[in-house]
């Protein structure tokens, strides 16, 4: 990769920019080791332009000065930031990054390549890599602050790019996934760069609209926003409060955001700014001097109590305080200001990472949560649909909060939504499994009641509670969710386990043979397509037992009939090749080199043909080591195998036929569908009759709406004399389908 000569003129100052920034956190050595690497994978040629042709090396000293002055990260993230396209390009081994600069550097690494690798030099992700790439993010929160400056970058750098297909992409993918996790992490500035960006590349049209009426409004804005300024300030200056005040119009994508919620023009959107003010307080008297500005505002303006918003006394999750009011200014219009303290600002502006400046700490309870909860959720959440997975987490990102005490007074922030469920696998999984109310501020409720900011409730349980179906409607978390679908797998699998002994045990007591084949095909001519939704129904009671039983016995008793019509090969003709190289004791083992080789002359081993899928000679077939220690021999494609080979892969013998189709015959069973013209039924069997090595033992023919279907049992020698009839039994007119 060669750098052009507005890139190489780029290099110094961006590099001297960083260094000024970081000179406290990363050390001069530091500093040069990874010059020294850059400058090895530069001249390796490894590096590679992305699809918007943007020089790797660059474009990541842009980033890293992105992430220093509006996330406030200056030590380990960014050398790990800086040193990723290496080792993504394999310029350097992680192995040797960890050597160099420490396993915390290591560590981001492995994170930021680990999510750009899901990339595949294509800058939108798919959906179905989706939880993969939150899950990556979820390793490492710092591995999250570095993508979203990441993205910030690439959407600041495309906006001349001809590749305007994967533009829109990015676009699509920033406005999704990177400004709600922006927002989710209190970095609004950002999020709100991203969604105008977004709506910039995806929507230019309404865009450059809106942008040239703010334009055009500026003037009698500003105008306003200084009548509205002027006397407050006065009053805060009287009041010897050290503050700045200004007035911020709304972002571009926030605005059009109100015109479709509230279905108007322009013309008619009046809050289109808010007016901040910033106070100089020591740490002791933050809040009530924030309080005594309020005082002063409302003194002057009449504000509107259901818009007041106190993120004082409990903050969000994500660090983030101020108080929000709304006040009626001159001309009857509606104002918002924002009151917060310098600090405040700070960590509202650059998100957690200012937070940790200032509290001195390495991580906050409530983001660590909610990445807790995020693993939780898309780790045990592979049945969802990965569109419904990503918008379910995209509502996650941008959900209020409610804020909950227990009976002691301990503080719990859930979803704005979140019911009493919610708040009982949030303490815990096992007193939400037995939850059956609580008491809110001092009422009952049920498990369905919705939480409020302020309730403080008290989680009811009996032993005797277990988690229901409709429970899943009830909540809107998702550790709930996840937790709840688990207790019910379980429950459903040891109810069917109940069921099964059950079952088991009326056999024993009426002494009759246990056939599984024989019970499987019984199974599906029930209409249950697996064993387990069988047993569940036995479990309910939506299925008598006593009538499986019946029906068991009459289904068993036609197969013995059959049986006794048909030459069988005796079990005793069979053995496997070599016999001294395979035995009972070797079948127990399951030894994968051992193949069973069926074929006459031997006398070693007890198996017979499994009737539940019929399996004759040239066949591909496997055997089943049986619970009496005998085999069973089953079709590869046999309805039961894919159970077999789930539950119990261990009794699974490898097996094959050997030498020629003898004279032995094997029954079969053939399904026919077709029109119900006279003579076709006598055609089919005159074909069959004709046929050598063919014998038709029984046939039975339903007729519906000039349709008819039938099952015709007959045996033959191996698979060549099937497909041979198979074949002319197609021909015949009025044939729709013909299977075994």
């Amino acid at each position: 990769m060669t750098f052009t000569t507005t890139e190489t003129q780029e290099l110094l100052p961006l590099y001297r920019s960083l260094r000024h920034l970081t000179r406290e956190t990363i050390s001069s050595e530091c500093a040069k080791k990874l010059k020294a690497v850059l400058s090895e994978a530069v001249a390796s040629g490894h590096l590679e332009r992305n699809l918007f042709g943007l020089n790797p090396i660059v474009h990541d000293l842009h980033t890293a000065l992105i992430a220093a002055r509006e996330i406030n990260l200056r030590d380990n993230s960014l050398v790990a930031f800086l040193l990723h396209d290496a080792v993504e390009s394999r310029s350097v081994s992680q192995e040797q990054v960890e050597k160099l600069f420490g396993k915390d550097v290591a560590t981001i690494v492995h994170g930021l390549v680990k999510t750009t690798e899901l990339y595949d030099k294509n800058p939108s992700i798919e959906s179905e890599n989706f939880r993969d790439l939150l899950l990556s993010f979820a390793e490492d929160m710092r591995v999250i602050f570095l993508m979203i400056a990441d993205r910030v970058c690439l959407m600041r750098s495309i906006r001349d790019t001809e590749a305007r297909e994967a533009r829109r992409k990015t676009a699509q993918e920033a406005a999704f996934l990177y400004a709600p996790l922006a927002h989710k992490l209190g970095l609004y500035k950002l999020k709100s760069e991203l969604e105008d960006l977004s709506l910039k590349y995806l929507e230019p049209e309404v865009y450059y609209d809106l942008k040239e009426k703010l334009n055009q409004t500026k003037a009698s804005r500003d105008q306003y926003i200084a009548s509205f300024i002027a006397p407050v300030q006065k009053r805060l200056e009287q009041a010897g409060l050290s503050f700045s005040i200004k007035g911020r119009t709304k972002s571009i994508h926030s605005i059009y955001n109100k015109m479709k919620k509230q279905n108007c023009e322009f013309r008619f959107i009046y809050d289109l700014f808010a007016i901040r003010i910033i106070l100089d307080s020591p740490p002791e008297r933050e809040k009530s001097d924030c309080w005594q500005v309020y005082s002063i505002v409302t003194d002057m303006y009449q504000p509107n109590p259901k818009r007041l918003r106190d993120w004082l006394s409990i903050p969000k999750s994500n660090g983030y305080e101020s108080l929000h009011i709304t006040v009626m200014g001159p001309e009857g219009k509606w104002v918002e200001v924002q009151i917060r303290t310098r600090r405040m600002d700070e960590i509202a502006e650059r998100g957690l990472a200012a937070h940790w400046r200032y509290k001195g700490v390495k991580s906050e309870s409530g983001l660590d949560e909610w990445l807790t909860s995020v693993r939780e959720a898309l780790e045990n959440s592979k049945e969802e649909d990965s569109r419904t997975l990503m918008d379910r987490f995209k509502m996650d990102l941008y959900e209020d909060e409610v804020f909950v005490f227990t009976p002691k007074g301990d503080l719990f922030k859930l979803p704005k939504g979140s019911t009493v469920l919610d708040f009982a696998f949030h303490i815990h999984s096992r007193i939400g499994c037995q939850c059956i109310g609580a008491r809110i501020n001092g009422r009952n409720c049920r498990i369905g009641t919705r939480l409020s900011s302020g309730d403080q409730v008290e989680i009811l349980t009996s032993s005797a509670q277990t988690p229901k179906q409709d429970w899943l409607g009830l909540v809107v978390t998702g550790k709930a969710r996840t937790k709840i679908r688990q207790e019910l797998k379980e429950i459903a699998a040891r109810q069917a386990e109940y069921a099964r002994e059950d079952l088991q045990r009326k056999f024993k007591n009426r002494k009759i043979e246990y056939d599984e084949a024989v019970l499987m095909r019984l199974i599906l001519r029930l209409g249950y397509k697996n064993v387990t939704d069988f047993y569940q129904a036995l479990a309910k009671g939506t299925l008598d037992t006593g009538n499986v039983v019946d029906s068991y016995l009459e289904a068993l008793h036609k197969e013995q009939e059959q049986e006794q019509n048909v030459p069988y090969r005796s079990a005793e003709l069979y053995n496997t090749v070599p016999a001294e190289q395979f035995t009972q004791e070797s079948l127990h083992k399951g030894h994968k080199q051992d193949v069973l080789v069926i074929d006459e002359n031997l006398k070693d081993i007890d198996f017979h043909l499994a009737k539940c899928c019929n399996p004759i000679y040239g066949d591909e077939v496997f055997g089943f080591i049986t619970s009496g220690g005998g085999v069973k021999i089953h079709r590869t494609d046999c309805p039961n195998a894919p159970q077999m080979r789930q539950r119990s892969p261990y009794r699974i013998v490898p097996a094959r036929w050997a030498g020629k189709g003898s004279e032995g015959q094997y029954l079969i069973t053939l399904r026919v569908v077709g029109h119900d013209d006279i003579g076709i039924v006598t055609n089919l069997t005159s074909i069959i009759n004709k046929e050598p090595g063919c014998d038709l033992r029984s046939i039975r023919i339903d007729s519906h709406d000039g349709l008819f279907s039938g099952q015709l049992t007959l045996s033959v020698s191996d698979t060549h004399k099937l497909q041979a009839l198979l074949r002319k039994l197609q021909t015949v007119r009025g044939i729709k389908q013909i299977s075994r």
